[in-house]
């Protein structure tokens, strides 16, 4: 099927602009700070500075979202799965799916309705004054590509807990 396909290329290319853009708030963090340290040589911070680190890390974040997703890199806690068979585990996997899946979407809806509020009323950030719309926009592709690939290993986990075989990668998060 060619749609899962697309929504994985999706997570991880959005996952590797993501690093891209951390990349950029590493430069420019360090780049205004060593403006901060060199005042006295007529050198000065970046203005706004952490105005944009503030919108590009939530960018960032929402880029990661989808990969974390697909490759269940959530943290979990299994003290209590570990004492049960991999059939309660894959029915508790395939729900704790269907739960991410649900948060995304509600996740997606109100920053979706959040972007209209600020498009609406022309709120713009204090120093630099960009238009806060446009840190809600970068965010909403991201937003709803993490649904995408919730509703996808949703229908995975329920498939695996139905056909009773393990469809989804092994758990990658902290646990």
């Amino acid at each position: 099927m060619i749609l899962p396909r697309i929504v994985e290329w999706l997570a991880r290319a959005l996952a590797i602009v993501g690093g891209i853009v951390l990349g950029v708030i590493i430069v420019l963090t360090v780049v205004s700070v060593t403006g901060r340290a060199l005042i006295w040589a007529g050198f000065g911070p970046i203005l706004g500075d952490f105005e944009i680190v503030e919108a590009l890390t939530g960018f960032a974040v929402f880029c990661f979202l989808p990969y974390c997703q697909l490759m269940r890199g959530h943290a979990i806690l299994d003290v209590f799965t570990n004492m049960m068979g991999p059939t309660v585990v894959r029915a508790i996997d395939a729900f704790a799916e269907i739960v991410a899946a649900i948060v995304l979407a509600l996740i997606a809806w109100r920053l979706t309705h959040g972007f209209v509020d600020k498009f609406r009323n022309g709120e713009t950030s204090f120093i630099v004054q960009f238009p806060m719309w446009w840190a809600y926009a970068a965010c909403l592709l991201p937003a709803y590509v993490s649904v995408a690939t919730a509703i996808l290993t949703s229908a995975r986990g329920v498939k695996a807990a139905l056909s009773g075989r393990d469809l989804l990668p092994e758990h990658h998060g902290m646990e």
